[in-house]
């Protein structure tokens, strides 16, 4: 999906129904950034077909937006090429968890004949654990050549979340501050980091993107943005008065 000039989204690409998970590249003149690298190999193969057609001569970087499997069960399909993956200093997953992973959307396989053959395993195929080998660990700038972008800490969903603002084209990928459609994900914390994040939607707000690409659901554009700020605060809010999250 072509949202600017620079920016491109890349949206439904499978996870754990209902979920689907988004990621995204920004093509600057010299160097192509990519948004997240999906929740396994095919995922990131096709992330990084669609940026390849888009400039193909560009240097390619990745940068993980944060910390779960979703969104990084990618990153090694583009370490085996030689393609520098950016990510928060906190992001450091461990194969253990990732076979955890592995077993816990085996176990969401409704059909017991699919589950006792572990299918989950078809999903997960040439995929293995690459934690970011370029950390950040505060906000910085990034030029791609005629193309500058902003990488900013959103924490709040989990402490290693980062958006990428794009502020010429202005676009933003916000990874799982901002869920579209579906209940915001707050069982990866407690009333604390749901406060946190409330802060992270507040700077997201004064930005004023015109195009969103959250890290579930459709992308949302023009004054559809605000509706969704709204929609996470008042998820956030009602479960810090009431000391729970929605889901749990």
């Amino acid at each position: 999906m072509r949202l600017s000039d620079r920016c491109f989204a890349v949206t439904g690409l499978g996870y754990l129904p209902p979920w689907t998970v988004n990621a995204g590249f920004v093509a600057g003149d010299e160097a192509t950034l990519i948004v997240d690298t999906g929740a396994n190999a095919a995922a990131a193969a096709t992330i990084h077909g669609y940026a390849s057609i888009v400039r193909p001569s560009n240097r390619f970087m990745v940068l993980d937006s944060e910390r779960h499997f979703d969104h990084i069960g990618g990153n090694e399909y583009f370490r085996e090429r030689g393609i520098d993956v950016y990510g928060h200093a906190g992001i450091r997953r461990t194969d253990e968890e990732f076979r955890a992973e592995i077993s816990d959307f085996n176990g969401e396989i409704s059909n017991p004949a699919r589950r006792s053959r572990h299918e989950s395993e078809i999903f997960y195929h040439g995929t293995r654990l690459a934690n970011p080998n370029c950390p950040i660990a505060a906000d910085s700038l990034m030029n791609l050549g005629a193309c500058d972008i902003e990488i900013l800490l959103t924490p709040g969903h989990t402490p290693s979340n980062i958006s990428v603002y794009v502020p010429s084209d202005g676009v933003l990928f916000c990874g799982d501050c901002l869920v579209n459609g579906y209940l915001p994900n707050l069982d990866a914390g407690s009333v604390d980091d749901w406060i946190i994040w409330l802060n992270s939607l507040d700077r997201i707000a004064e930005l004023a993107p015109s195009v969103v690409v959250p890290g579930h659901g459709p992308v949302a554009r023009g004054d559809e943005v605000p509706r969704l700020i709204e929609s996470v605060r008042e998820v956030l809010e009602q479960s810090i008065e009431a000391g729970r999250s929605p889901t749990s």
